[in-house]
């Protein structure tokens, strides 16, 4: 036996397998969204944006938009930062460096557990 479980689509997964930590799901969750994807694109060029500035140039309300970065900055994608009332957002780009190798980490794993260490009688 390969020391894999057959999962329901056929595809053999490892029950050994590391689950992502919580931050990469929530870096992975944040964009799953389509419009959050849109979004952050806003930001690639180093632009600070507030709120208001993302949501005229996106086409949706504030209030949506707000959620959306609040999701993009939990899951480590944007930085904000408030002066009184303005909150600007950027990107996280050590941030996404951080998570983009964590992910590289788990999706790179070794399939198979390593052979335990020889020892000598």
């Amino acid at each position: 036996m390969s020391g894999r479980a057959e999962s329901g689509t056929g595809v053999a997964i490892r029950p050994e397998a590391a689950v992502p930590g919580d931050d990469l799901q929530v870096f992975l969750k944040a964009l799953t969204s389509g419009t959050r994807q849109k979004l952050f694109a806003h930001f690639i060029n180093g632009e600070e944006l507030t709120v208001g500035e993302v949501a005229e140039r996106a086409g949706l309300g504030p209030s949506t938009t707000s959620e959306h970065l609040a999701v993009l900055r939990r899951g480590g994608l944007l930085q904000s930062t408030r002066s009184g009332k303005l909150v600007r957002y950027r990107a996280d780009r050590e941030g996404i460096a951080e998570l983009l190798g964590q992910l590289h980490s788990y999706l790179l794993a070794p399939s198979e557990p390593p052979d335990p260490p020889l020892t000598q009688d």
